[in-house]
C-alpha cells in the first residue's frame, strides 16, 4: 500500500470541503421554486422546440436557441441557424413557414426568402433567423443578444 504523505492528505481534504460546498450550492439551486410559467408561455416553449426539430430535420446547421424573456419585450425565443446555400436556407424557411400553418399560427411575416442570404421569419413571440454561413459570421447576431442588460 501506498503512504499518504501530508501535503496529499491535505490536498484532498480540501478537495473534499470544496465538493462539500458545490454540493450545498447544487442542492440550494434544485430546492428553490422554479419560475413559473403562464399556458401561452408553455405553448411558445413547444413552438420553440418544434422549430428547432423541424429545422434539425432538414438539415440545418449551427442551430441556437435564444431566451429573450428577460431581455426584450417583443419577442420571447430568438432561434439562429444556417443553411449550406442559397436554396437551402429559402427551403429552410419554407419548411418552418408550413409548419407553423399546420400548427395554426401562420407566421407574421417571412422577409428575405427571394435572395436566400438572411431570412426573418416572425413567429409571434418567436423570431427565426436563417442565414448563409458567410453572412450569420458577418452579422453575428448571437454575440449581440447574449450580452447582458445595462441598465441606465
Amino acid at each position: 500500500m501506498a503512504k499518504t504523505t501530508p501535503a496529499k492528505a491535505i490536498k484532498k481534504a480540501s478537495l473534499v470541503k470544496e465538493r462539500a460546498k458545490i454540493d450545498k450550492v447544487v442542492a440550494k439551486k434544485a430546492s428553490a421554486p422554479a419560475k413559473k410559467l403562464s399556458p401561452a408561455q408553455l405553448a411558445t416553449e413547444v413552438l420553440c422546440k418544434k422549430i428547432a426539430g423541424i429545422l434539425d430535420t432538414h438539415k440545418a446547421e449551427e442551430i441556437s436557441t435564444l431566451n429573450l424573456r428577460d431581455k426584450c419585450s417583443f419577442a420571447d425565443f430568438m432561434i439562429v441557424a444556417s443553411g449550406r446555400a442559397p436554396r437551402h436556407v429559402s427551403a429552410l424557411a419554407d419548411y418552418v413557414g408550413d409548419m407553423l400553418k399546420k400548427q395554426g399560427t401562420p407566421p407574421l411575416s417571412i422577409e428575405g426568402k427571394e435572395s436566400g442570404d438572411w431570412v426573418l421569419i416572425d413567429a409571434g413571440d418567436i423570431i427565426v433567423h436563417i442565414f448563409r454561413p458567410e453572412v450569420r459570421q458577418f452579422y453575428n447576431i448571437e454575440k449581440m443578444w447574449a450580452m447582458p442588460m445595462v441598465n441606465y
